[in-house]
């Protein structure tokens, strides 16, 4: 209503796309994760699988079913069963 029809719709929409991006921005560096191009951009930890799992030393363990035991391969070493859940 201030600005005439074609500069009042060019604001509005600047207004409307560049605001929320804005507050990403504010908040992603707020919470130290960066908004890209900083220098540990990827290393800012967190998300689902976050920097805090048990077994943060990479690949994936299985729980076996049957006895509960925990390893790294396809059966387990200890029962032999092939009845196994993936724990991250």
């Amino acid at each position: 209503m201030v600005l005439p029809f074609p500069y009042g719709l060019g604001a509005a929409l600047a207004i409307f796309i560049a605001f929320p991006l804005i507050l990403r921005r504010r908040y992603m560096s707020r919470m130290r994760g960066g908004y890209g191009g900083g220098s540990d951009s990827g290393s800012g930890g967190g998300g689902f699988f976050g920097m805090g799992s048990p077994n943060s030393s990479g690949g994936v363990r299985y729980v076996c079913l049957v006895c509960n035991n925990k390893h790294k391969g396809g059966t387990c070493p200890r029962c032999g069963s092939k009845m196994q859940r993936a724990d991250f």
